[in-house]
């Protein structure tokens, strides 16, 4: 994370003043709020058969934010999209959940996850229910400082943390049954190669699964570096087996999958570039290209978050200082990619992007404007149109369409 942001907000008290996170709207039904209202086609009075369900036209949505910053939310937000015009409606707020900046569900749909990103840093379940708001299920420490994300191993029972300021990542187990988490099963702190220019240490920013299910990779911005873990799916331990190098002051922040599997992009906040990596899935090891431009002009923008889409034609960056969206062709089978434009986001910082399930939609979390934005996806061309006015949330950090 930059200098002028660290993502870590100062304090730790909740303030006064706040809004309140998304608020509640009347008439809003529990079972919209959680994405399961389904919309059905009775068919003809004569059908001895009963119809195939249409897509559910609401679904839920997430959000994430800061609890310890001025103007910050009171929790996790969540609401519902329209599928259709994407537009948003707010529901309410699962209050008391800490600085959640970050949130993701697990692999049965049953159960969302949010780092708490404070100086004592932990992670927080909770149940979705069809007949009510999220419930916290509880809390369990990282071990570690400022966490700043958070992901479920495929399988479901393992949850990975980042610690951005202790430059640590973290195991912990899942109740199967439940969603529930148990105590840190491990927690490995980058110790080497030293910072690169700029950083005071290791800076874990995110970690995730490979698509081939056998490794787990934690992306450090202090050190430059790119770890392989195996992950003991018995024990819940991780075991280094492999690290990729890039330039020093690089500043890598967030890495995606191509589908294939064969190769994955890395975003660069310090420098204000994007990399396509090749991975091989027997060894797990990551070999970075050539820096590329993020068609953002000279300087740093700060770029956040890359995004693939699932047929991997296409692909996309936001950029926080100069508030857009990078578009590129992907080519070659996803060994390359081409720049293709820019488009202004409509907001301020926009900290993190998210796909609908369809992929027909894009939202991005704008931080300093306090709003959400939602984009129209040309399958075709990966062309982005916007879909309405921002919507309004206090200081959004993470937006989780379901």
């Amino acid at each position: 994370m930059e200098a002028e942001d660290t993502g870590t907000p100062a304090g730790t008290g909740t303030g006064t003043g706040r809004r309140r996170f998304l608020g509640t709207v009347a008439g809003l039904t529990a079972a919209a709020g959680t994405g399961l209202l389904s919309i059905r086609d009775p068919g003809p009075a004569r059908a001895t058969h009963r119809p195939e369900p249409r897509p559910p036209r609401v679904r839920a949505l997430f959000l994430g934010t800061y609890t310890s910053v001025p103007g910050g939310g009171t929790g996790v937000g969540f609401g519902t999209y329209d599928t259709v015009t994407g537009q948003i409606t707010a529901g309410g707020v699962v209050e008391g959940v800490a600085d959640p900046s970050y949130l993701a569900l697990g692999p049965s749909g049953r159960t969302l996850y949010a780092v708490n990103e404070r100086e004592q840093g932990g992670v927080t379940a909770m149940a979705l229910r069809p007949d009510g708001p999220p419930a916290v299920l509880g809390t369990r420490s990282t071990g570690g400082a400022g966490p700043c994300h958070l992901s479920v191993h495929p399988g479901g029972r393992w949850l990975l943390s980042a610690n951005y300021l202790s430059g640590s990542v973290a195991v912990h187990p899942v109740d199967l049954a439940t969603g529930a988490l148990g105590e840190r099963t491990d927690l490995v702190t980058h110790s080497s190669p030293p910072p690169g220019p700029g950083q005071d240490g290791p800076h874990a920013h995110q970690i995730l699964t490979a698509p081939d299910g056998r490794h787990v990779l934690a992306v450090d911005l202090g050190n430059d570096t790119v770890y392989t873990y195996r992950l003991d799916t018995s024990a819940g331990k991780l075991t280094q087996v492999s690290s990729a190098s890039l330039r020093p002051g690089a500043g890598p922040r967030h890495l995606t999958f191509h589908p294939s599997g064969d190769f994955a992009y890395l975003a660069n906040e310090v420098d204000n570039t994007v990399v396509v990596c090749r991975y091989d899935r027997r060894s797990g090891r990551l070999t970075p290209g050539a820096p590329q431009s993020t068609g953002t002009g000279p300087g740093t923008s700060y770029p956040a978050q890359l995004l693939v889409t699932r047929r991997g034609d296409f692909a996309y960056l936001a950029n926080r200082g100069h508030n857009s969206l990078t578009r590129y062709a992907v080519e070659a089978a996803g060994a390359r990619l081409r720049l293709l434009d820019t488009v202004p986001v409509g907001g301020d910082y926009p900290r993190q992007i998210a796909f609908s399930p369809d992929q027909r939609r894009l939202f991005a979390a704008n931080q300093k404007s306090g709003s959400v934005t939602v984009f129209s996806v040309n399958a075709g061309t990966g062309e982005l149109r916007r879909a309405g006015a921002p919507f309004t949330a206090p200081v959004p950090v993470c937006v989780l369409p379901r």
